[in-house]
């Protein structure tokens, strides 16, 4: 049976999912445990740890083992259409063998080998380091991939767990995060566990809480981790060439877009009060997640995903400015600039984002010439499989109109996010209409990055859409 821990805005929501799925939920925050007053959440080690992204957009999941990293996937990707899962080619608690690129202010920016980088911070090394010169790194925080940051890299190798963690190349002193370090301590001391030589432990918050039998089991399952990851360390020369020398743990990202969000209300709803839009407001800002958790305190009701309300009281407003977060099927994230909020219709839910374009180049299957001083005039709405975008010269002439197919459409008070699809529809300036990038959405569904029900949808949008701007 797969053990799952999971933090975040979505745990209340994921954890139904685990248990429906049969997958045992542990280590459980408080509000989780309450929610779930029949259910044995306490403490113990799992085999799967799931966490909310800083950006709130998704989540990550770290296994160890691959059956317990299918298990979880197999839980996550079962969830709406937008919902996409990567594999991380630099997981969490992978050692590499690393060359130093070059230094920036804080760090170190390393070659980790076959086009895969991370950052070192020159406080998590003893030595100094230089452009060229080769150690030995494990990856503390992977990164998603639709982040700039690369993962942050660490030259103490650790087993980590929830309850505890082991950490290579220190005495056995007990350190930690919880607070109580001197009765566990005492506790390490009367377990007596049968930890690797050159490994010390260190308590997580969660080991606190936890019953002397699970904090047992907890070093004896770490334990055995380290033992087997001391084994392939031995069996690896340092080089200088730089590569991947351990993986024990997999690592996964998923992208939730907003049917996912709504699909976590229904099951959340299960268990607890859910007011409409629950995950798709606490996306939006910490600010946002204390309204949802107040107004639901309280008891309040809304029909629908308030969107003027939210809106009102996060952005975007006329006058702000907002950033077009254009997501690609294989994780990548593209900026497609910042543009200005000229209109907002809180009744259709509806931005129009204003943006001066500059010069250069072709618009994309427009096939005309993108000049300074250019305009481009974009609506969002919100739900919406797609959203048009009008382009303009300076003195106001239409040069021709694209209007985008991707999931369903995101406001956020900085950002509006979604995916691309590719599939796209073109209104040419003298009225001409086509379907262009067929071939890149099917290029995707066989490399297995969109699914053959969301690239059907995509093209029945767009053949809608096009019916809708030919007539």
């Amino acid at each position: 049976m797969t053990r799952v821990r999971v933090r975040g805005i979505y745990a209340t929501a994921l954890t139904q999912l685990l248990r429906n799925a049969g997958l045992d939920v542990v280590a459980a925050s408080p509000p989780i445990r309450a929610r779930f007053p029949d259910a044995d959440l306490g403490a113990a080690e799992p085999h799967a740890d799931i966490r909310m992204t800083p950006d709130r957009q998704g989540v990550g999941i770290t296994a160890h083992g691959d059956d317990h990293a299918r298990a979880v996937r197999a839980v996550v990707a079962d969830l709406p259409r937008d919902t996409f899962v990567w594999p991380d080619p630099v997981p969490r608690g992978a050692v590499f063998d690393a060359t130093v690129d070059h230094t920036v202010g804080g760090g170190a920016i390393l070659d980790l080998g076959d086009d895969r980088e991370a950052y070192l911070p020159f406080g998590a090394v003893d030595d100094h380091v230089t452009d060229g010169d080769t150690l030995r790194v494990a990856i503390r925080d992977p990164a998603p991939p639709w982040h700039d940051d690369r993962p942050r890299a660490t030259a103490t190798i650790t087993v980590s767990g929830a309850l505890a963690s082991l950490d290579r190349g220190v005495d056995a002193l007990v350190a930690g995060a919880a607070t109580d370090r001197a009765e566990l301590a005492r506790a390490t001391e009367l377990l007596d566990p049968d930890i690797p030589d050159n490994w010390g432990v260190y308590w997580e918050y969660d080991g606190a809480d936890a019953s002397l039998d699970a904090r047992g089991t907890a070093l004896d399952t770490l334990a055995a981790r380290a033992d087997r990851l001391e084994a392939t360390l031995a069996d690896a020369d340092g080089g200088d060439t730089p590569g991947l020398v351990a993986a024990p743990d997999t690592t996964l990202w998923a992208w939730f877009g907003r049917e996912t969000r709504c699909a976590l209300d229904d099951h959340r709803r299960t268990v607890a009060a859910t007011m409409p839009g629950h995950h798709r407001i606490k996306a939006g800002s910490d600010a946002a997640s204390d309204a949802v958790d107040f107004a639901e305190a309280l008891g309040a009701s809304v029909d629908e995903f308030p969107f003027g309300a939210v809106t009102d009281q996060f952005g975007p407003g006329v006058g702000a400015s907002i950033e077009i977060q254009h997501g690609k099927p294989d994780g990548a994230l593209i900026s497609l600039g910042r543009g200005e909020v000229t209109d907002r219709s809180a009744e259709n839910a509806r931005i129009t984002v204003e943006r001066e374009m500059t010069g250069g180049g072709t618009y994309d299957a427009l096939g005309v010439a993108r000049e300074a001083g250019d305009t481009a005039t974009t609506r969002f709405t919100e739900g919406n499989w797609w959203y048009p975008t009008v382009y303009r010269s300076e003195d106001g002439e239409r040069k021709g109109t694209y209007l985008n197919v991707c999931t369903p459409v995101e406001v956020f008070p900085d950002a509006v996010r979604y995916v691309d699809l590719h599939v796209d529809v073109i209104k040419h300036a003298d009225g001409a209409v086509e379907i262009v990038d067929r071939e890149e959405l099917q290029d995707c569904v066989a490399d297995g990055l969109v699914s053959e029900e969301l690239a059907e949808n995509a093209l029945s949008v767009a053949e809608r859409v096009q019916s809708a701007v030919a007539e």
